[in-house]
């Protein structure tokens, strides 16, 4: 059965499956659904038209699902969905989406999410990703799978950050991250590929030189944007299994609109 602590306040509409641990204090509204395995801890507030999947962890003072900080907001039943084995932790808050966007927030599944993170109306972030503490995602975020944000990184809204991108404590990013890029600084500029991480899910050597040669021709051959994307374009065929990369690539810088960090 549902283990629901006594003081916690679950509206009679809220859909909870029998497996829930509900911890105390903890508030949950009508338009709540949380799947088979998941742990919500004291004091969390989840509300809203919010969806969590199964075997996600939510630490205690979270606040899930709560209105938009916009001032264009003006009550429509916008979302919030999170998928599976994601841990939330203390202090962060998410909120549901806006009609000025496709009036959903969204996480995948598998992320990790640290204290006093907030991820704000319409961010839309992959799986696998990492936020540590105290990041701060404006509206409208784009985040890949794969991404490690270091900690107190802000950014801008509508900025996008590719799949296995990374950056370093206290970044500030006003523009798009390319796939693989490491950046970091005040404001963001490119530092190196994401070698480490890219080895650390498998990525071959000669896999990951080919990207360190995407890199280059974006960042230290002083080709102009589009020059250095007809230079990525013919590594195509050189490494089969990178193939993949080169068309992650193409594809974010492509439909690029703030520009990339540089």
């Amino acid at each position: 059965m549902t283990q629901v602590h006594s003081t916690a306040l679950i509206d009679p509409k809220a859909e909870l499956d029998s497996s829930v641990n509900v911890g105390p204090y903890a508030v949950i509204g009508p338009h709540v659904r949380i799947g088979a395995g998941t742990t919500v801890g004291a004091h969390c507030v989840i509300e809203g038209h919010t969806t969590l999947g199964r075997d996600n962890r939510i630490f205690q003072f979270a606040s899930l699902g709560a209105a938009p900080q916009d001032k264009k907001y003006a009550g429509e039943p916008t979302r919030l969905d999170i998928g599976d084995g994601n841990t939330i932790r203390e202090f962060v808050t998410i909120n549901t989406g806006t009609v000025q966007d496709q009036g959903i927030t969204r996480l995948g599944d598998d992320n990790w999410i640290m204290a006093y993170v907030h991820i704000a109306h319409d961010c839309q972030l992959g799986s696998h990703i990492i936020l540590a503490n105290a990041v701060q995602l404006a509206g409208h975020v784009h985040l890949g799978d794969w991404v490690f944000l270091g900690g107190l990184t802000g950014v801008h809204q509508f900025g996008r950050v590719g799949a296995h991108a990374m950056t370093a404590f206290q970044t500030r990013l006003a523009q798009d991250v390319p796939p693989f890029v490491t950046a970091g600084g005040n404001p963001a500029e490119a530092q190196s590929i994401n070698a480490e991480g890219l080895k650390r899910r498998g990525f071959s050597p000669e896999r990951i030189t080919l990207i360190k040669q995407m890199y280059r021709l974006l960042y230290r051959k002083g080709l102009t944007l589009e020059a250095a994307r007809q230079q990525i374009d013919a590594l195509r065929g050189e490494l089969a299994e990178a193939d993949a990369d080169i068309n992650l690539m193409q594809d974010f810088l492509s439909s690029a609109t703030r520009g990339i960090v540089r």
